[in-house]
């Protein structure tokens, strides 16, 4: 028979066979070596169950943990990684002290040989982060400037209000933003051979086109492409369009732009009040704004299509894609989904 390995086997197969060996060695008077070929194991292997028998007696056949303990060892212990682990979740790099805008590998690094004494090799800690389920993420961009107290007002009783006005009243809830068109390659990556940088060709001034748009958690899509920079005139346009589109009365919600609030704007607005009323985002709160999410959107279908050579191909491009959006509102109302935007109703 063709000797096996009993490290190969499973545990369950080893106890089974442990025992086949005893009862032939008792009951048979069989040698070692008579054993070792009809269980199919080696000698040795034999030869250390015996011992094991002689030292515990029947408890030496049974089967043991295999393979090492768990957590064991690891530079830091259980008790440690939960700290590091914690610290992770609850703070960030500067309020430890270190000079890092993010948790990277390196900041980690310096924040275990700060908090243990261990000088971990950087291959290490990222062991220890993918272990844990940590993952490199881009993060969420919050103004500094952005006061709390004031966003929270706004998302539990301003917008609240909002809703509920909209609701009596029948009318429908618009989130509007501008945003450049433009194909920039900055977060693109292809693949190429090692060593041979791929070479995207881009023409070296911008179309100066931009647009602006307003969406409803319906799944309604509405946009103006405008070729200088927002200003009330051309605000004041757009939100004719708006009106003269919609069966209902509008209540558009906007940023703190300065062209937003122009005098001229608000003017305009309180003529036509039976049909728009503008309301208007905490300052530096872009990421409550579900606009800003059709926006990246928007720009990240730009920049993986081909290059447009003209700036008429640009604005067809563009184009194309908001219309795709209006032929396709589920797409839309996920802008919604997005877990900084509170206001979904």
């Amino acid at each position: 028979m063709k000797k096996r390995d009993g490290r190969s086997l499973s545990s369950a197969v080893q106890e089974a066979l442990r025992w086949q060996a005893l009862r032939l060695r008792e009951e048979r008077q069989w040698t070692w070596k008579q054993i070792a070929g009809v269980v199919g194991v080696h000698l040795s292997t034999v030869m250390r169950w015996s011992r094991c028998v002689g030292r515990e007696g029947e408890a030496g056949l049974k089967a043991k943990p295999r393979g090492r303990r768990y957590a064991s060892g690891r530079t830091l212990t259980l008790a440690q990684e939960w700290q590091v682990r914690s610290i992770l979740v609850d703070e960030t790099p500067p309020q430890r002290g270190l000079g890092f805008a993010l948790w990277n590998r390196r900041a980690v690094m310096e924040l275990i040989e700060a908090l243990f004494g261990v000088a971990m090799p950087i291959r290490t800690v990222g062991d220890y982060l993918w272990r844990w389920g940590y993952t490199p993420q881009r993060p969420l961009k919050r103004a500094l400037e952005q006061r709390p107290a004031e966003v929270q007002r706004w998302l539990e009783d301003t917008y609240p209000s909002i809703r509920a006005r909209a609701k009596d009243e029948q009318a429908v809830i618009y989130w509007g933003d501008e945003t450049a068109v433009v194909e920039d390659g900055h977060w693109l990556r292809g693949y190429a051979p090692a060593g041979k940088t791929p070479v995207l060709a881009t023409p070296s001034r911008r179309a100066g086109l931009a647009m602006v748009s307003a969406i409803s958690n319906q799944g309604l899509v509405r946009f103006r492409f405008i070729e200088q920079a927002m200003n009330a005139e051309l605000l004041i346009e757009f939100l004719g369009q708006l009106i003269a589109d919609s069966p209902q009365k509008v209540f558009l919600i906007l940023d703190n732009l300065k062209a937003h609030q122009a005098k001229a704007v608000t003017r305009w607005a309180g003529e036509h009040a039976e049909q728009i009323e503008l309301f208007y985002l905490p300052p530096y709160t872009p990421e409550r704004n579900p606009t800003e999410y059709l926006n990246r959107d928007f720009k990240t279908q730009l920049r993986l299509s081909a290059r447009s050579s003209t700036p008429h191909a640009l604005r067809q491009k563009a184009q194309s894609f908001l219309q795709f959006l209006i032929n396709t509102p589920e797409r839309v109302r996920a802008y919604f989904n997005h877990p900084a935007v509170h206001c979904t109703a």
